[in-house]
Parts: structure tokens; sequence; C-alpha cells
């Protein structure tokens, strides 16, 4: 800690080292944060969280269809339900009760009929010309699975998480018995046919100023030692669209694997202080941006060994996030942000480093504070770096935010059966997860690319347009309106 140089004074020079030592903390900042630290502690022993009586609120019906259903008290009508001349109605009292209509599985059955003109019915047979219409287009060849079928299988997986055995117990509700082979079968001919746009959207992704990087566990079938091992799904995010994409590769976590995803990328990168991202900040042309939150949570853990100085150091955190409030409510462009932050947020992180660089001598290194301390002042530069671009986020929670449905999948599915497996999964979860950040419902989106994309490879077509991003675009695009996964 004592061979590294200190930040810059000025914000826009952070992609250099300053030579020029800082001084410690002045005495009136020592006292200034401790009597705010002292308030913040004084708070958190003094508020007593009571749970509320949750109140009971109205059903959101707007989206639903009436069936109306009338009633009149016996005797008062006719044959035909009507009510009689011999009775006034004065008023009427309505109630609404929600009914359900299981979801309908049929056969689309397809009759084309052959047809010849009435010239060549005098003809021979070899002469005559036979007309035939087109058959439609459909998502797998000579596969009887229509694509909303397919859709309904890829979602009730990756959306709802329920695993295919569990769909098959759902199919025979309706009267199909449907072999596991079979589904799984249909399932893989159709992420293999997504697998055109999922290489469009990571070279979408990766041409971006500006993304998110983050890994997740993801536990892989070892089929030699008959059980399960920890692999990694990596998620790349796009900051300035959202869109994202996760990437499997043999389920590692390695620095190589690293160099594969992200060799050629050429802008600001932002992750957590996993060392893997390391070899990447020397780069020319690409620029590491670290993360917030991470750095909060070790100070955080940190509470229940050293209150004292660990409210400090979150004091100090969220005077940072204080400002972003504060952007967000304005409205603020990015280049206001970027002038917010250079002016208000800047000076905190300035003082963030002088404290760490104090109290890290009265900490005991394996502390949890030590830790904490270590971790924030090693990344104090990528931390530091989100000031001179309004575009760039405080922290990673929106990428974060983007893995938690493989979170909750792999609480159902529990494991994925092998390496192709969990590439298959890194296929569907980023394109749903891009369907849900360009706000297009992924029913209608699958409906529309299972069918399209055969019709396209045949005719040469570009695909681009497929994507989720430019899909939402089309004025005849419903937008997702499910609930956030939680």
């Amino acid at each position: 800690m004592s061979e590294k140089k200190h930040l810059p004074l000025d914000p826009n020079q952070l992609s250099l080292f300053s030579a020029e030592d800082l001084a410690q903390m002045s005495l009136e900042e020592k006292e200034e944060l401790e009597a705010e630290a002292q308030k913040q502690e004084e708070t958190i022993t003094k508020t007593v969280t009571v749970r509320k009586q949750p109140k009971r609120r109205n059903l959101d019906t707007t989206g639903l269809t009436v069936v109306e259903k009338h009633l009149y008290p016996e005797g008062c009508t006719d044959s035909e339900g009507k009510l009689m001349e011999s009775f006034v109605e004065i008023g009427t009292e309505t109630s609404d009760r929600l009914e359900m209509v299981a979801p309908k599985l049929y056969v689309e059955r397809t009759i084309r009929h052959k047809v010849i003109s009435c010239e060549d019915m005098d003809k021979n047979a070899e002469q005559r010309s036979i007309r035939i219409a087109p058959l439609p287009p459909a998502p797998i060849e000579h596969g009887m699975a229509g694509a909303s079928l397919l859709a309904d299988i890829i979602l009730g997986k990756f959306l709802y998480h329920l695993p295919f055995y569990r769909q098959i117990n759902r199919f025979r509700e309706f009267g199909l018995r449907l072999p596991a082979s079979t589904i799984g079968d249909w399932y893989e001919k159709s992420v293999e046919s997504l697998n055109v746009l999922y290489r469009l959207l990571r070279k979408q992704v990766m041409a971006s100023e500006y993304i998110q990087v983050d890994e997740s566990v993801v536990p892989v079938l070892d089929n030699e030692k008959h059980k399960a091992r920890k692999g990694y799904e990596w998620c790349v995010r796009d900051g300035l669209t959202g869109s994202l994409f996760f990437w499997y590769d043999r389920g590692s976590r390695s620095k190589k694997t690293a160099r594969e995803l992200l060799g050629g990328y050429r802008g600001t990168f932002q992750s957590d202080g996993y060392e893997a991202y390391e070899q990447f900040c020397n780069t020319p042309g690409v620029q590491g941006a670290a993360c917030w939150a991470h750095a909060r949570r070790k100070f955080v853990d940190a509470l229940k060994e050293n209150q004292k100085l660990a409210t400090q150091a979150i004091v100090m955190i969220g005077k940072l996030y204080e400002v972003e409030r504060k952007a967000d409510e304005a409205g603020m462009t990015a280049e206001q942000r970027q002038e917010l932050r250079q002016e208000e947020a800047y000076p905190v992180i300035q003082l963030m480093e002088r404290w760490c660089v104090d109290t890290y001598s009265t900490v005991l290194e394996s502390s949890l504070l030590g830790k904490a301390i270590a971790y924030t002042y090693s990344l104090m530069e990528r931390l530091a770096i989100y000031v001179n671009d309004g575009r760039i986020n405080i922290d990673n929670n929106l990428i974060e935010n983007a893995i938690r449905p493989l979170a909750l999948g792999r609480k159902n599915w529990l494991f994925c059966g092998n390496d192709a497996s969990a590439y298959r999964a890194a296929i569907v979860y980023s394109l749903l997860a891009s369907c849900r950040a360009a706000d297009a419902d992924p029913r209608q989106w699958l409906e529309h690319v299972l069918v399209e994309i055969p019709t396209r490879r045949k005719t040469g077509q570009p695909m681009d347009d497929l994507l989720p991003s430019e899909y939402a675009k089309r004025p005849d695009t419903k937008p997702w309106n499910l609930p956030d996964p939680d």
C-alpha cells in the first residue's frame, strides 16, 4: 500500500498516476467524518424496524377480457332470460371473480390441395402440370412442433424455471404424452437455430464503448465422476443499450478464458475486483472501471467486527450514491452528470483514499475491515474512473440483476447435463435477457424468429433486424409485461 501512488488532483488525469504524494487526512476531515459516522451509528442503533401490516391492493385487471354474466331473481324472467314486463329494474350490484381457461394444445393440420387446369385434363399424365401451394415455413424441418409450442417449452424452462419432466407432466393434462427424448430434440434444434442470432448479439454487444462484465456459477454434470462440478457462465452487458449475452467456455473462470472473451475489446469495461480482469487495464484503448457496490458490501460485512470504522467508510460511499440520486432526480444528461461527479463525488473519493491509508495501519490485515480496505484501495483508480464519463454507472448492479434469472433457474433444474447443455442455456438466457432490456414480449419474439430464421437461411437474407433490440422497434411489438424475477 505504501508503494502505490495516489489519485491525481485533477479527475481528468485519472488515466495517469500522479507522482505527487497527497497529504494525510487533516484533523478537521477526521473530526467531520467521525461526527457523521457517529450520527449514522446512532441512527442504526435507535432505529427499530416495525413490520407493517401489508395493505391489500386492488388487483390490476385492466388487461383482462371481461365476460359478463347477468343474474335475475328466480321467477322474474321469461323463457328467453329477459326481465318480464311485470317487473321493473331499479339498479344492479356488480362483483368480479377471476376465472381461468386452460391453455389449448391442438393439432394444426395443413391440407394442400393439388389442382390442374382444365386444359391439362385431356393431356397425358406425364404432360399435365400439377399445382400445389408451397408448404408454410416450419421452425424444425420435418418436425411436428410448431413455433408456439417450441416457444412455450423454451419459456417454460428458462423464464418459469420448469425442468422438462415437469413440462411433460403438464402436457399430459392436455392429452399429449410426450417422450423426454422428443422434447429434448425439439429444444436442441430450436436453440441451434437461435445460435445465429446469439452470434450477432455477441458482436453487437462487444462493439459498445462501455460494457459491464460479471460471472456466475452454474453446476455442470461430470459424467465421468458422476457428480456436478462448478462451472461459470460469463455475462457481458452493453452499458449503453442494456443488451447482453452469456458466454460459456467449458465452465472455466481462468485468465485465459477472460482473454478469449475480452481480448479484442476496446473501450471501458466495468467489473468487480476479480484478478482475471487486471490484465486488460494496461491495454491500449481499454479502460477498466470498478464497482462501488462490491466495495460497500465488504465494509457492511465488517460492521460486526469494527462498527465505528466500517461506518465511516459506508458514510463516504453513501455520499457518492447521494450524488447519483441527485443527478437522477434532476434528469441530468451524461455531460451534466459528469460535471456534478467531478465537482462533488471526486473529492469524496480522494478523502476515501486518504482514509484507507490512515486506517489500514490501525487494523489487522486478516480482519474483515483490513480486507475491505485493501480491496478498495487496490481498485481506487478504477473506482474513481466513472466520474469522467456520465454514461458509466457507479456500480455493476444492473448486470447482477440480469444474472438473477440464471440463479433462480439453477435452483429448479439444479444443474446442466453437460458442457453443450450449458452452452445452449447461455444462448437462451442471452436472448431472453435482451428481450427484457428492449421491452419486447419474449413469446411473440420467439414465435416470430423461430419461423423466420430457417426461411432467411434459405434465401440468404440478413438477420440483424431479428435481434430483440431491433425487433422491439416494430410497431406491432408487444411490450414485456411480466413481473421482475424475485
